[in-house]
């Protein structure tokens, strides 16, 4: 953690003109829509996983209460 705090403006500057100059121009959008698409399966896969959530926390009342009934 307390390398997030040496990162700052200069050093990113740096990275990104290293990158650039790894993979060129060109390579880079193609690496940005990937990384989008990246972030977007993962955002659409954690949403699945909270409604799994929520259903499952709903659920679970209506069967004790089923239960207890017995």
């Amino acid at each position: 953690m307390k390398l997030l705090g040496v990162i700052g403006g200069p050093e990113i500057i740096v990275i990104l003109l290293i990158v650039l100059v790894l993979f060129g121009g060109k390579k880079i959008p193609e690496l940005m829509k990937g990384l989008g698409k990246g972030v977007k399966e993962y955002k659409k896969a954690m949403n699945g996983i909270e409604e799994e959530m929520n259903n499952i926390t709903e659920e679970t009342p209506e069967q004790e209460t089923q239960g207890d009934a017995r």
